[in-house]
Parts: structure tokens; sequence; C-alpha cells
């Protein structure tokens, strides 16, 4: 069989709307708490995930093709400059797509749909892992700078 490599805007629809997309948030999160290899990223997060459960349901229904809640909500995101300051590196760019492989695996959806989702996801993770080491090599290289 042969697998299916764009789904546009279909992919909102496919998850089952803003519901579907709040159930994979939920279990994204959910997996992040009872892991224990993702303790480090969840140690980034507020104690209370209810708030950030909620902008990531917003978030995601707008990128994944349906409505931009998030950006009517709060305006754009840049998502690089959102986590600049974060230690993100690649041990844990690939915690936080562990929990999403494992949320992805666990949502009602057909295999080809999560094989997809999870390399779309791969795409900013990417960016935002390079992005946040360039920025900490950047502080560090001014830390260590003598003052003028």
């Amino acid at each position: 069989m042969e697998r299916k490599t764009g789904y546009g805007k279909d992919v909102f629809n496919m998850l089952g709307g803003v519901e579907g997309v709040r159930a994979l948030a939920n279990c994204f999160y959910d997996i992040m708490d009872d892991i224990p290899e993702a303790r480090k990223i969840r140690d980034m997060h507020p104690k209370n995930l209810g708030p950030t459960r909620e902008n990531l349901t917003l978030f995601l229904c707008g990128w994944l093709g349906g409505p931009s809640l998030y950006k009517d909500k709060y305006g754009s995101i840049n998502l690089t400059n959102h986590h600049a300051l974060l230690p993100i590196n690649v041990a844990e760019k690939e915690m936080w797509l562990t929990c999403m492989k494992r949320a992805l695996e666990q949502q009602p959806i057909e295999n080809d749909l999560k094989i997809f989702l999870l390399e779309r996801f791969r795409m900013p993770a990417e960016k935002i892992c390079a992005w946040c080491q360039k920025q900490l090599l950047q502080i560090a290289h001014c830390e260590s700078r003598p003052p003028s």
C-alpha cells in the first residue's frame, strides 16, 4: 500500500476537529507527566498544565488546518522566539517527540496519518532546537567575555 504523503487541511478534520486536537494535546501532556524520561522537559512547564494544555490545543487547531483559535485569542506566535531561552538541545527535542509519538499512537486515526503528523511535528522541533542552541551559545559567549 502506498503511503499518503499530504493531507492538506483535512488533517484537522481527520483528527476529529477541536475535540480531537484537544484529546491529542491532553494525551501528550499526560504522557509527559507520566514517563520518567520526559521529566526534564516536564520541568520546563508550569506545575498546573491546564492553561498549557489549552494553549497547545488552540495552537494546533490552526497549525493543523483548522480555525486559527490561538491567533484569534493571543495574536501571532513565533515558536522559535517563544522557546528561545529554554535549555532545549537534541535530548530535549527527542523527549518532546517521544511524548508526541506516544500520544499519536493512542489516537483513533489511521497509521499513515500518525506517521505523517510525527514527521510534521519533527520540523518545528528541529527548528526550535537549533534556535535554542544558537541562543544559548550566544549567551554563553557574552558571559565569557571580559567587561569592556
